[in-house]
Formats: structure tokens, C-alpha cells, sequence
């Protein structure tokens, strides 16, 4: 897997060696037969948690731009004359008065009205929220990278634009080079901006990343982040919000065949594994996994010889002898540039008392998991890894078709020698 977060990588690669090494050390295998192999990766995963960055820190996430150039590369007085600095910073809330949206207070330039720096701070002294996130594009086949992102809820910026009537859906969009051919926007349903289903995050206009002023590359000084949603909802450089009663999207993605209202899917995708090994070796794997709207109960693989043709009534190998993986736990310290790795107090999904996650996997996170298999004949293998929801159901499903998120089962390729 071409994981955008090369930190991770690395990190995995000392896990799994560490893995491995206390494995053997501990007298774990004996010939082809692993004994007490279930403990013994709780134990050793549950340290290796703590030795990992969940967090990826801002200079390391991978990337999906637009922009000729990027705005965030402009010089510095193109940047504050395109308000791209904090203290230049405006966002407008107007109406689509074209499709009859009336507002009570539009915050526009042209009044004079936008919202500045300095009164979004002053909102975000008692209305700024913080949650765990992960940055994944749908059409790519890895996340690139999870952050606590702190922000302003959306709609405590709406009622400031006292919106009246004749509003379905809003439309947002960020600098875009002041040229219309490189305008990346995108929208959320009304009813989506002011009200979160039970157990979801706010969408934030969010300002911070890992407790750090969010910097242009990551799309500050402001961008829109959709909790559930995929890279392509979350617009960098935001500075125009338009309330509209039109009733279908506008997205970008829409005109280039995205499906615009798919949400986060649950996947595992490896991280490291050997290619190559030899016949009574243990064989250390590990990977990630991307937790989507349902949740994650589960990580499994599968290992079979290579050149096996797949049943054809069974795609998706339901039928296969999947054995489970284990999750790693959630760290005490995160990573990611925070004071002692600590997640702040108050950050929504974590328990106030412990400082820990009220539950884990959390959903829109990333999960680390690891896995030991048992020696095995030489040969050409095939290892595959799926993930499995709270529902009970698993990768692919319950959405494989493209263009909504990419969740295929993925497969690598082992030799065993002799």
C-alpha cells in the first residue's frame, strides 16, 4: 500500500520488528505450530500502541491540491491582499437571492459585513469544538494522515447570517487564484449543517490541527471539515458560504463522476508484511485500518496458495477461512506535535475521567492493527485483509462499486523458501 504518511510507515516497520524479535524471544513458536500466539499478540500489541504515532503531524500529511499556483505559495502580499492570512481573513454567508434564499443579515464584503479574525475568535471562545479525523480522498486507496482538528460548529456561523427561508442546501467554496476554471467547491444539505445525527461531530470551520494554527498547506487560515465525510467535502482555504434553495449539489467532484453523498468507508489496507521469508519462520504483518460511519469490529486475513482460481459465486471470498487480526489498543500519547502526546480536555468521543476514547476504534479515525501467522510450507502465497463493521459486515461491502470510496480487498504476494 502507498501510504501517504511516511512517519506511519516507519513507525510500523519498528513495530513489526519489535513484534517479531519479543515473539521469539518469549518461545512463542514451536515448529509449525504457534502456541499461546492469541495472548501473545495482545500483549505485545498493546505495548507497541504506545511506542506509535496515531497522530499525523501537519508537515506530514500526504496531499490533494488544486490551485496554479497553490494559494498558500503566493507571496506574502498577495497572501494578505487575497485575505489568505489570519489577519486578512473574511468569510462571507450570503444568499442565493437567484433561487429566492432569503437571509436576515448576510455577512458579505460588498456590506461590509464579512466575518473577520477577530470575530470568529470571539465565537470560537466558547463555541470551538475538537475531534479526531481522518484526511482520506475517495478515489485514492490510503489515508492521508488523522489530526484533531479544532474548529467553529458551521451553523453557529449560519444563524449569524439569520437565515429565514426558501434554504435547502449550502454551497461553500475557497480562494481559488481569482480565476473560475480553478474553483475546487462543495456542499452539504442544510438540514446536514445545523443538525448532527446522534453520535456525530459538528461540521467546523476549523482553524487548528493538532493544536497548531492550521498552515496553508492544510488548508488555513480556515477550511471546512465534514466529519464523515471524504477529502472532497472538507474545501481548504474556505472564504464564501452561499445558502441556496436549490435542491442538488454543486460539488466539483460531482462533474468528474464522484458519488457526492458517500461517506467514509470502513477498510484495512497493510502496511507491512514480509515479501519474501523462509519456511519455518513466523510471518509478522500489520496494517491500518480506516473506520468508516459503521464503526470497525474487526480486522481479519487470509493466506492461501497462490494461483487459486476464486469461487465465481463468492466475489468477495465471504466463504474463506478469515482469521482475526488484532486491533491495537488506543495509546496513552498520540503523536502528532501535542504537548505529551495528550488529547485536551474536552475533545469530543473522550471520556472526560481517563483522557481515553469513550470507545475504540473511533469512527472517522485510523486503528493500527497487527498480526502474527504461523510458519508455513514453502510455496507461493497470497495474504489478503478485510475489515468488518459494527453491523457484522465485511469489506467490500456494503458499498463496493467505485467512485465512492475505494474499499477493494487488498492482496500482496509472500514466497516462502525452502
Amino acid at each position: 500500500m502507498n501510504y501517504a504518511d511516511d512517519s506511519i510507515r516507519t513507525e510500523h516497520l519498528e513495530l513489526t520488528r519489535r513484534f517479531f524479535l519479543q515473539a521469539m524471544a518469549a518461545g512463542a513458536f514451536g515448529g509449525a505450530a504457534i502456541r499461546g500466539a492469541a495472548q501473545l499478540n495482545v500483549d505485545l500489541s498493546t505495548q507497541a500502541a504506545d511506542r506509535l504515532e496515531y497522530l499525523t503531524k501537519q508537515a506530514n500529511f500526504g496531499t490533494v491540491e488544486r490551485g496554479n499556483p497553490p494559494p498558500y505559495t503566493l507571496p506574502e502580499a498577495k497572501l494578505r491582499e487575497t485575505g489568505m492570512t489570519r489577519d486578512t481573513w473574511k468569510l462571507e454567508v450570503v444568499p442565493d437571492i437567484a433561487t429566492g434564499a432569503k437571509v436576515g443579515n448576510p455577512l458579505s464584503a460588498e456590506r461590509g459585513t464579512a466575518l473577520d479574525w477577530t470575530a470568529f475568535m470571539k465565537i470560537a471562545e466558547t463555541k470551538s469544538v475538537r475531534f479526531l479525523k481522518a484526511i482520506t480522498c475517495n478515489n485514492l486507496n490510503s489515508p492521508l494522515g488523522m489530526g484533531l482538528w479544532e474548529g467553529v460548529p458551521l451553523r453557529e456561523v449560519l444563524w449569524l447570517a439569520k437565515p429565514v427561508s426558501d434554504i435547502r442546501r449550502v454551497y461553500y467554496y475557497g480562494h481559488h487564484n481569482e480565476d473560475p476554471k480553478q474553483m475546487f467547491r462543495s456542499s452539504v444539505s442544510l438540514s446536514r449543517a445545523l443538525e448532527d445525527p446522534p453520535g456525530d461531530y459538528p461540521i467546523i470551520l476549523a482553524y487548528k490541527l493538532n493544536g497548531e494554527p492550521l498552515s496553508g498547506r492544510r488548508g488555513g487560515p480556515v477550511r471546512m471539515i465534514v466529519p464523515e465525510a471524504y477529502g472532497f467535502k472538507n474545501v481548504k482555504w474556505i472564504q464564501r458560504v452561499v445558502l441556496t434553495n436549490l435542491p442538488g449539489a454543486n460539488d466539483t467532484y460531482a462533474d468528474e463522476g464522484n458519488d457526492i453523498d458517500s461517506w467514509m468507508k470502513t477498510v484495512a489496507r497493510f502496511l507491512t508484511y514480509p515479501a519474501e521469508t523462509k519456511s519455518g519462520t513466523a510471518i509478522s504483518v500489520s496494517g491500518v485500518a480506516q473506520v468508516g460511519l459503521c464503526g470497525l469490529s474487526k480486522v481479519q486475513y487470509w493466506l492461501q496458495k497462490a494461483g487459486q482460481e476464486p469461487p465465481p459465486d463468492d466475489p468477495y471470498f465471504t466463504k474463506a477461512p478469515w482469521q482475526d487480526a488484532h486491533v491495537l489498543p488506543a495509546p496513552s500519547k498520540w503523536g502528532g506535535g501535542l504537548p505529551s502526546g495528550r488529547i485536551p480536555p474536552g475533545t469530543l468521543g473522550f471520556s472526560p475521567a481517563t483522557g481515553q476514547p469513550k470507545s475504540w476504534p473511533m469512527r472517522y479515525a485510523i486503528a493500527h492493527w497487527a498480526a502474527m501467522l504461523p510458519p508455513t510450507a514453502a510455496g507461493n502465497y497470497e495474504l489478503r485483509c478485510r475489515a468488518v463493521d459494527n453491523n457484522g459486515v465485511a469489506q467490500p461491502m456494503p458499498r463496493p462499486i467505485g467512485r465512492s470510496g475505494m474499499n477493494a480487498i487488498e492482496q500482496v504476494t509472500i514466497t516462502v523458501k525452502a
